[in-house]
């Protein structure tokens, strides 16, 4: 006989700290949609609660786990020909390094590119705990929030504004370039241009993890 199927595990179980309905309707009644300036207010918001989490004064925010690693990569000028170390990488970090031309190493007199945690119901009421475990591990930490149930979403916090800026410059219609636009004046002559990839977040999924983050209680 062949191998018996099983229902996965639901990525949210009824009694983890918050509820889903609520967050649900709480969303969908504001008429949030995907309007980059009238709801940038949603992406601010969320913007907020995570650097008032993680103690950190810059927070950017990406719409998936990849797009995080690879701003963390950026901002530090880690990019193709680079060599990063990285704690326990897992087989979706490592591929995505060797797809940047990054070469991860061991070498423990290097510094840590980046902290990461994986959110989800079993852990949302710690995150405070974890949080500061990671502080000072490296200059930037990766909050992958894809374990909520909301979507592929993720963030980056540090306390380094060049890291933030040159994060933000990794998105389509990034900050500087909804400022600059119609002009065509470059706004941050200091940074180097980057390639732009489609790493912006949806004011939707924003205002759910926002809500979320606000909704839970704390260990």
């Amino acid at each position: 006989m062949g191998d018996t199927l099983t229902k996965p595990e639901a990525p949210i179980a009824k009694e983890h700290y918050f509820s889903l309905s609520f967050v649900l309707s709480r969303v969908l009644n504001s008429g949030v949609i995907m309007s980059i300036e009238k709801n940038d207010h949603e992406l601010k918001g969320l913007e907020k609660a995570i650097a008032k989490l993680t103690n950190t004064q810059y927070v950017s925010l990406l719409n998936s786990f990849t797009g995080a690693v690879h701003g963390a990569f950026w901002g530090q000028d880690i990019g193709y020909g680079s060599s990063a170390r990285l704690e326990h990488a897992g087989e979706q970090e490592r591929k995505f390094a060797k797809w940047l031309g990054i070469q991860l190493t061991t070498d423990p007199y290097a510094e840590i590119a980046y902290s990461a945690i994986a959110v989800d119901g079993h852990n949302l009421h710690r995150l405070e705990q974890e949080a500061r475990s990671s502080a000072g591990q490296a200059p930037v930490l990766v909050l992958d929030f894809t374990g909520l149930g909301f979507g592929p979403v993720a963030a980056i916090a540090t306390n380094d504004e060049l890291v933030w800026k040159k994060a933000e410059r990794l998105k389509i219609f990034g900050a500087f370039d909804l400022q600059t636009m119609w002009t065509q004046e470059e706004s941050e002559p200091e940074l180097q241009p980057a390639v732009q990839f489609n790493y912006r977040l949806s004011p939707l999924v924003a205002a759910c993890v926002k809500i979320s983050l606000l909704r839970r209680k704390p260990a």
